[in-house]
């Protein structure tokens, strides 16, 4: 099937600084207690993949998220953020125990105590900060994707396994299909954020309008957020009036309809393919109120999520 126009627009959009200059990546085996305090990245994206055991991820600002082995975080702009055992542990700086991370090459950390062991695989995507859109700095200052998600995604799973596979680093061409690796595993870990737009054709039309596109990658990879029709409209430097006709217009729905909508396709999938208790989901899909998304999943899917896991 031939893929439409717009899609391929906010396709290469997203992707057009994904042509990575320079990779640094780093081999972490960390025992409890311990805590990381990695500083802002210029022009770099960050990942981290967990091999096994788990640890939190935390930024001023922002709730604490925990990763657990097979998951993956993406920070598309490098934004500085602790990675620790406990979301509380005040952290050693990075710098002290990995200074330079030069682009091109690579190293081993071992860090903490003599409890439980946790092993990370990181690394620091440089790019070209020219080619760094509006609509790439739109994204979340993290995304992560669960194991499960992973395991969906044939060609992103065979990546990551790809990169666990480079851990040596050795023999002729090593760093240039280090590199490339990484380039793929990018693309292909923002890849899963167009899925609403591949889920909604009518869509599409809308990608051609600089504002809208942008409002559309921000309810598709930061629906978490407690975002309301004036916060979009603020985000996208538009009134809300104007922003709220317009999007009507092209995307043949309301912004908090399709915001809405696009929530609860999350929840169920969050039902379907984890293990998420009921009790952490509003949370996940940007609802504050345990009661209002429980109303919004009923009127959307005609029974409560407790019914639809059960169904499955």
């Amino acid at each position: 099937m031939s893929m439409h126009t717009g899609e391929q627009d906010l396709l290469s959009e997203l992707l057009r600084p994904i042509r990575l200059t320079g990779v640094f990546h780093s081999w972490w085996l960390l025992r409890v207690p311990w805590s990381i305090e990695g500083d802002s990245e210029h022009n770099c994206a960050v990942l981290h993949y967990v091999v096994d055991g788990s640890f939190w991820i935390s930024t001023e600002g922002a709730m604490p998220t925990k990763l657990h082995e097979g998951d993956l975080a993406i920070f598309p702009t490098g934004v500085a953020h602790r990675l620790s055992d406990r979301p509380d542990r005040p952290g050693v700086p990075l710098q002290t125990l990995l200074a330079g991370r030069e682009p091109g090459t690579s190293a081993r950390l071992t860090h903490g105590g003599d409890g439980p062991k946790t092993r990370i695989l990181c690394a620091g995507l440089h790019y070209d900060p020219s080619a760094a859109t509006s609509l790439y700095r739109a994204l979340p200052w993290m995304m992560v994707l669960d194991r499960a998600k992973i395991e969906s995604e044939p060609l992103l799973r065979d990546a990551v396994n790809l990169l666990i596979a480079q851990h040596d680093g050795v023999g002729p061409g090593s760093q240039l299909i280090t590199l490339r690796a990484f380039e793929m595993a990018f693309v292909l870990i923002l890849r899963p954020l167009l899925n609403g737009i591949m889920d909604r054709p009518a869509v599409l039309s809308a990608l051609e309008h600089p504002a809208i596109s942008q409002a559309l990658l921000i309810m598709y990879s930061r629906f978490s957020e407690p975002w309301t029709i004036a916060s979009l409209a603020h985000e996208v430097n538009m009134s809300r009036s104007a922003f709220t006709a317009r999007f009507r217009e092209l995307v043949g729905e309301g912004p908090a309809s399709h915001l809405t909508s696009y929530r609860m396709r999350e929840a169920a999938r969050l039902l379907a393919n984890s293990s998420i208790p009921q009790s952490a989901l509003p949370g996940k899909v940007g609802y504050k109120s345990a009661v209002g998304f429980h109303v919004a999943f009923r009127k959307f899917f005609g029974m409560t999520p407790g019914e639809y896991r059960q169904r499955l």
